[in-house]
């Protein structure tokens, strides 16, 4: 219902002898239900014939609980709840069976109502389908899991079964799916955000390390004949020599340097091409881009090398500290260029070099 806040804010004020004038309260209902969405009005239709006297029997309840409308189901199990509490007290207060006029249900309206569940969550995940025995799930960026996802592996990965609790309240139950043995594989470059648990049910873990120039060398080679890119070994060596290590970085430089040998080449990726591409995308030899290198300019010219903290580095660039912290400041660790202290980020030597500037002899002292 989009225009749910509209709708209360539009109802006047009512007050001691306030009346409807006009219009009834019908009249208002109406109105309410001529702006909801045409879904919306057929969920309205059927709650409000809940109300009606011929409703109130066992064949009605039966289609609210299988409905596939949770609100509608929780709602109506409330309402059932209700009704047979009042019922139970009233044949307590006249002296009846405690069980007479209580709608109860066969086993196979209460096998519907986890038929209509188990229906949405399949829509959901799929679950009968998307694995079969032996099949490897891969999930990346796994650090970034909801709670609820997270509570759903747990069992799969122990005892490949997924546990769903249907409906809330009194009339919850829990359903078990079984799972294909399968194997689970998450990749992340931020092990410490996954909790504990998790964790812990993982049996093997890895670390991967940057993968060296000659390997990343025949990654864009095989990307290149995968692209239909004429491209010799040396192009193939400089793209690799600049793309930090990561497979992802050296495909996306090859296909900007592929960009430029169209237009100002004939098509074919040379040395002289890769060059001249990765010198105009700010490229330098080591992999550094433009920021990288703002950064480390940044700390020897304004601050004589450090240490200085990542907050007053990010805010001297212009760039956010996390964006910092998490994408420029591992590679130039990783490389040597800085290095962190209990005082904060320092440039080495090789920054320094790798910039061609001498560093500053003039080396304050408390002596």
């Amino acid at each position: 219902m989009n225009n749910y806040e509209y709708i209360i804010a539009s109802l006047p004020d009512i007050t001691t002898g306030w009346k409807f004038g006009e219009k009834g309260p019908q009249d208002y209902i109406e109105e309410i239900v001529s702006l909801c969405s045409e879904k919306d009005r057929e969920l309205i239709s059927f709650l409000m014939s809940g109300y009606e006297d011929e409703n109130l029997n066992i064949d009605f309840y039966a289609k609210a609980l299988t409905h596939k409308d949770q609100f509608i189901r929780e709602y109506f199990r409330f309402d059932l709840n209700v009704r047979n509490a009042k019922v139970k007290y009233l044949n307590r207060a006249l002296g009846r069976e405690m069980s007479k006029d209580v709608l109860t249900f066969a086993e196979d309206t209460d096998q519907a109502v986890l038929d209509v569940a188990a229906e949405e969550f399949e829509e959901a995940a799929d679950l009968e389908t998307i694995l079969n025995a032996g099949d490897i799930l891969f999930i990346d960026e796994i650090h970034r899991l909801s709670p609820v996802v997270e509570e759903y592996l747990y069992s799969a990965m122990e005892d490949f079964v997924i546990d769903i609790m249907i409906d809330k309240g009194p009339g919850a139950r829990s359903v078990r799916i079984s799972l294909n043995p399968f194997t689970l594989v998450g990749a992340t470059t931020r092990s410490g955000l996954l909790t504990s648990p998790l964790r812990a049910r993982f049996g093997i873990t890895c670390a991967m390390e940057y993968y060296d120039t000659e390997t990343l060398m025949n990654i864009v080679k095989r990307s290149a004949t995968i692209l239909k890119i004429g491209i010799d070994d040396d192009a193939a060596y400089e793209i690799a020599l600049r793309s930090r290590g990561t497979p992802r970085i050296a495909n996306s430089l090859l296909r900007r340097v592929r960009d430029f040998a169209q237009v100002v080449g004939n098509g074919t990726v040379d040395l002289k091409i890769a060059r001249y591409a990765l010198d105009a995308l700010n490229i330098d030899k080591r992999g550094l881009d433009a920021i990288d290198n703002k950064i480390l300019r940044t700390i020897i010219t304004k601050f004589k090398g450090g240490p200085v903290g990542a907050n007053t580095i990010a805010t001297a660039v212009g760039e956010d500290q996390g964006t910092l912290e998490e994408v420029y400041e591992p590679f130039l660790i990783k490389e040597g260029f800085i290095i962190r202290t209990p005082r904060g980020r320092e440039v080495t030597e090789l920054a320094y070099r790798h910039l061609g500037i001498t560093p500053d002899s003039d080396d304050p002292s408390l002596f």
